[in-house]
């Protein structure tokens, strides 16, 4: 038995091991965000490595989207659970994250060294990409989810919301809001049955012990934030937080992150806006903006904070979710709060949309031009966001000149 044992915990360290070069390679070429990411995932482990067939991924995408996180992560997160268990789960996100996350802390070392954020004609070009970049998400996420006029009515009103009451109570609330109205207005059509399972071993145990240290997580670390004090535990609170509560893909953290890091002058709007930007060029998951958020705040220690935790709530969802997936989709009322609240995030989009990237990116026609150029280029032209950016920087500070 011990042969056995000790036989097979070398083969999840070598399953381990090979997850992480994969995802690192993933890592280091997946431009393009989540659906992009999601298609590379498919090519690299469904049609060349058959670690899951077409039906499994296919189950595996419908789970992460039901949840809260970077989507792509999380299937990830799932892919190297199946293939090595938790280790190779941990190996899957260190791959697929350190790439971006090392670029991005770079680039804040770098934005210090240089200093001038706010009058750098190369980084207003970033502020500019910006909007074309979040008013082309805007754009895709209303389609899928806010298709109907309930669902684009909830949008709307989610934004105006959130612009009423510019801080993370009236995120939550936009949030909480939209799910209620789902459950009234949006339970037509009943839920869908599904007809394949995962093939992860996870106990309802184990899911169920991930699911209270989430939920711990989430209530205990605003009472220990405000009573111990201390920046570092401040900014996990604030981190975990956001990650607990994005839905509808990665650049829906941008409002919820700048909620949180600028009013309390963490960061400034300036500083927030060019990483966000410089986020668009580089591989790999939009999260890691978090590792340079947290090197801005207060160097390399601080942005590995950060990282980790906006991430941990995606480890325990995953975990914690798999083992009651098959009865939580079968719900016609989580299905229904589910559209609500994705309803809803498409307006907490909308309303950064306007504050603080607009208000933040276009202040001149000059702006306005380069930004409807970069807009169409993503748009109609198909060009890769990380080349818009770039673009839109050189365009800046060429136009900078005149």
């Amino acid at each position: 038995m011990e042969v056995d044992g000790g036989v097979a915990h070398r083969t999840r360290q070598s399953r381990a091991l090979e997850v992480l070069l994969v995802f690192f390679k993933l890592g280091l070429t997946s431009f393009g965000g989540p659906v992009a990411h999601l298609g590379y995932f498919r090519e690299e482990f469904v049609a060349r490595r058959k670690w899951l067939d077409e039906a499994s991924y296919v189950d595996v995408i419908a789970l992460c989207q039901f949840l809260p996180g970077p989507a792509s992560s999380q299937v990830g997160l799932a892919i190297g659970l199946s293939r090595a268990g938790y280790l190779g789960a941990l190996a899957a996100w260190t791959g697929f994250t350190l790439p971006s996350a090392i670029a991005l802390m770079l680039f804040a070392y770098g934005v210090e060294a240089i200093g001038g954020v706010a009058t750098s004609a190369w980084v207003h070009g970033l502020k500019i990409a910006a909007v074309a970049v979040v008013a082309l998400a805007v754009l895709a996420m209303m389609r899928s989810l806010a298709p109907d006029r309930q669902r684009a009515t909830l949008a709307v009103a989610a934004a105006c919301i959130v612009l009423a009451v510019p801080t993370s109570l009236g995120q939550i609330s936009a949030i909480v809001l939209g799910g209620l109205a789902g459950v009234a207005f949006l339970r037509e059509g009943g839920a869908t049955k599904p007809a394949f399972s995962i093939p992860l071993s996870i106990t309802r145990l184990h899911g169920t012990i991930a699911l209270l240290v989430f939920f711990g997580l989430l209530i205990a670390l605003p009472l220990a934030a405000s009573t111990v004090g201390g920046l570092p535990l401040q900014l996990f609170d604030s981190f975990y937080r956001t990650g607990s509560l994005v839905f509808g893909g990665g650049h829906v953290v941008l409002p919820l992150l700048q909620a949180q890091v600028v009013p309390s002058g963490w960061v400034t709007n300036d500083a927030f806006l060019a990483g966000y930007g410089a986020a668009q060029a580089v591989p790999g998951p939009l999260f890691t903006f978090s590792a340079y958020l947290g090197t801005v705040i207060g160097g390399w220690l601080m942005g590995v904070l950060c990282l980790v935790a906006v991430f941990l709530p995606s480890f325990l969802l995953v975990i914690g979710a798999l083992p009651f997936w098959e009865a939580l989709r079968r719900g016609t009322m989580a299905q229904a709060a589910l559209k609500g609240v994705n309803a809803a995030v498409v307006g907490l989009l909308l309303a950064a949309l306007y504050h603080p990237v607009w208000t933040a990116g276009i202040t001149s026609a000059k702006d306005f031009a380069l930004a409807a150029a970069a807009f169409l280029l993503l748009f109609m032209w198909q060009t890769p966001p990380w080349l818009v950016v770039i673009l839109s920087a050189a365009a800046a500070g060429a136009l900078a000149q005149f």
